[in-house]
């Protein structure tokens, strides 16, 4: 355990901060599934959007890699439009 008082108060930010980036990343995956899912192109597109934008804030708030978001964002993309 943490003896100095900084060092207390960096466990207790860090414990917030992880749990935030939980429900974040949680978001975010539901967001992706929600275009894997979708039934017909029309509502895929729509998913499309939301899951771009969120991917995108991930990214910004670095909770994950930027190359990741884009390459998910291009798998997405592509899935919808093979969809039929």
């Amino acid at each position: 355990m943490p003896q100095h008082k900084s060092s207390k108060k960096r466990v207790r930010q860090s414990e917030t901060r992880r749990l935030r980036n939980v429900q974040k990343r949680s978001a975010m995956k539901t967001a992706i599934k929600k275009v894997r899912n979708a039934p017909d192109k029309e509502t895929a597109a729509v998913e499309l959007k939301n899951a771009v934008s969120t991917l995108d804030k991930m990214a910004n708030k670095g909770i994950i890699h930027r190359n990741k978001a884009a390459n998910l964002k291009s798998r997405l993309t592509r899935s919808v439009t093979a969809k039929q």
